[in-house]
Order: C-alpha cells, then structure tokens, then sequence
C-alpha cells in the first residue's frame, strides 16, 4: 500500500465515497466496515478516519453525494427547460425523478432495509430538502415572474409533494408517469395556469 499514488484532498476523498458506495452495495451498509472500505480503495483504515473521522460520516458522505446529486440534477433540468411548456417541464422532471428513485439501485433498496428506516428517513428528508431549495432558487422564481401562483404556502406544498412522491412510488412503484404528472398538476394547481378569469 505504500505505493500509492498521492492525490489531491478532494480526490482522495471522491475515492473514499466512490470505494464506499461499491462496498455498501455488494455488501450492505449495516455489514460494511471501515476496513472494507479502506480495502477496496486500497488504502489504510488511517487514511480513511483522516478524511472521515467515523463510520457515520461515511456513510454521510456517501448520502450527502447523492443528494447533492439530485439538487444538481434539477438545476440542469430547470437551465434545461423550455420556458412556457409545462407539460413538456412536467414530463422532463417525472423521469429525472424516476432516474433518483429507481429501485434497482442496490444501495437504495438496502436504505429500505428496516434496520435503516431511520436512516432511510433522514435520507429522504435531506434530499427533499435540498430539492426544495434548489426549485425555490430556480423553477418557483421563474413561474413567479410569468405567472401568478395559484398556492399558499409554496414551499411546504413542495415539501409534502415531494415526500408523497417518493412515497408513492417506493409503495406503488408502478405507478405510471402519467399518474405522478397529474397529482404535480393538481397539486401545484398548474390546471389554473393561463385560463381566462372567471
């Protein structure tokens, strides 16, 4: 091990999260150590306790990656998007959703683990976090200047669609897009959008 190529902090650290990911994957996060993940990066457990002082953050750092993941996500799908066309927006941002979500992503399914509910939870409610967030900085400031929003209390709305969603489709997972599209609309009451006064 003491061949190994020196590299920059956040390098090394990229490595570490990379290893660790792999290793909670094939065997679990509950089953994982941190001589395991030191193994697979080949590396020391010392170098690993330097860029993370405890298993727990770790295991943070490989959950905070992912959420910033999905924040990132839907910036480049908010820059991405053609003003104006919601349903076009709508469909877009289902199947980033879908992409975030996807069951068959084996630490995901091992977060649904019950032994990580807690866990689970945290993730979930990191991640919406992060997402609401980003939507008020981008999507919600925009549809605000063309339009006016027909909700109160727009980032709580978005806090509970968003923990429905996701809770929607780890219980109901073939829920069509069409579905999650609908239940967006009508939440956010996009139906009222350019139709004539009453």
């Amino acid at each position: 091990m003491s061949s190994r190529t020196v590299l920059a902090p956040e390098a090394r650290r990229a490595e570490l999260l990379d290893a660790a990911e792999r290793v909670y994957a094939e065997r679990g996060i509950s089953r994982t150590t941190v001589s395991d993940v030191a193994r697979a990066a080949g590396v020391t457990r010392g170098l690993v306790y330097h860029y993370f002082p405890t298993a727990a953050d770790l295991l943070d750092g490989v959950l905070d990656r992912r959420v910033e993941a999905f924040a990132a996500s839907v910036r480049a799908w908010d820059a991405g998007r053609t003003v104006g066309d919601i349903d076009g927006a709508l469909r877009d941002v289902i199947a980033l959703f879908r992409a975030q979500t996807r069951p068959d992503d084996p630490l995901r399914a091992d977060l649904h683990r019950v032994e990580n509910a807690a866990l689970y939870q945290q993730f979930v409610d990191r991640a919406v976090t992060a997402v609401v967030d980003t939507l008020q900085l981008t999507t919600v400031e925009a549809y605000a200047a063309r339009h006016e929003l027909a909700i109160d209390h727009v980032r709580s709305t978005f806090v509970v669609l968003l923990h429905g969603l996701v809770g929607l489709v780890r219980t109901e997972p073939d829920t069509p897009d069409q579905v999650l599209a609908a239940l967006v609309r009508q939440t956010l009451r996009l139906d009222l959008v350019d139709r004539p006064p009453r």
